[in-house]
């Protein structure tokens, strides 16, 4: 991924495809050329970190590509292709990724705070292989509103305190789910995040800290939540079948645990 041997393929098509790419609206939409992007990323030395910041990057197949660090605080990635690509410890903040593809994206130690990634699309279902699932391992989220397909991703010990997850709805006012089955939140700083009904089947949450997290209707069905911090998380409506909860820390102030579903099948 991210080699220079992609970006001079990369090169080679956006010149032989420039008059083709000039007349579709996907490239119209974008201010800065595909061609220019991918030069600029191809002459940056490592950590030069390119400066995208503000920019509108909106639906431009940007996938395998490196880079390097760069910045793209502000910048407009709505619709864009991601997949692929390596965006490990750009700045992302306030960032708008809505409707990107981030299939075996990697995002790790990227800043996305106050982001956007509504309707993102990672990983569909537990049913595909981990490999294809993007990777925010360590990055952070604080305050990013995400409705995104996720399933499997990799955001151990992602930051994402005060973060929107939980279900929201489109201009056609039909509700949307953040799928994040099978997902690893293994040491995921989820303080004060909103979880609501988000699918949290089968994850990894062990030593999670879900401080006053919005728990309200979210599948937790078989979730590892080992040595969580769950001091004033609201379970209301929960799915708790089969979840572990062993060594879990502040479950005296858990609010909502007597309406939680199946709680009775918790493993202690």
């Amino acid at each position: 991924m991210g080699t220079d041997l992609g970006v001079m393929r990369r090169i080679a098509v956006c010149v032989l495809c420039g008059v083709m790419a000039a007349v579709t609206w996907p490239a119209m939409a974008a201010k800065l050329p595909l061609r220019k992007i991918v030069e600029i990323l191809f002459k940056a030395e490592p950590g030069s970190k390119p400066d995208f910041s503000g920019e509108d990057l909106s639906f431009l197949d940007l996938s395998e590509l490196d880079f390097k660090q760069a910045s793209l605080a502000g910048a407009n990635l709505l619709g864009a292709n991601l997949s692929g690509a390596n965006l490990a410890s750009t700045d992302l903040r306030n960032a708008k990724l809505d409707r990107a593809q981030v299939s075996r994206t990697n995002l790790k130690g990227a800043n996305l705070s106050g982001a956007s990634l509504f309707d993102v699309v990672g990983s569909l279902s537990l049913a595909e292989p981990a490999a294809n699932a993007p990777n925010f391992e360590g990055a952070n989220l604080s305050g990013a509103r995400v409705m995104a397909r996720l399933s499997r991703a990799n955001l151990r010990g992602a930051k994402l305190t005060d973060a929107h997850l939980g279900t929201q709805r489109n201009e056609f006012k039909t509700p949307k789910q953040t799928d994040l089955s099978g997902a690893s939140l293994v040491g995921a700083d989820l303080t004060r995040a909103d979880l609501t009904r988000v699918n949290l089947a089968f994850a990894a949450m062990t030593n999670a800290n879900l401080t006053y997290a919005n728990l309200y209707g979210a599948d937790l069905s078989r979730a590892d939540l080992t040595g969580a911090n769950l001091a004033g998380a609201n379970f209301a409506d929960a799915d708790l079948y089969g979840a572990v909860l062993k060594d879990v820390k502040g479950l005296e102030t858990v609010r909502g645990w007597d309406k939680a579903r199946n709680r009775k099948k918790v493993s202690f």
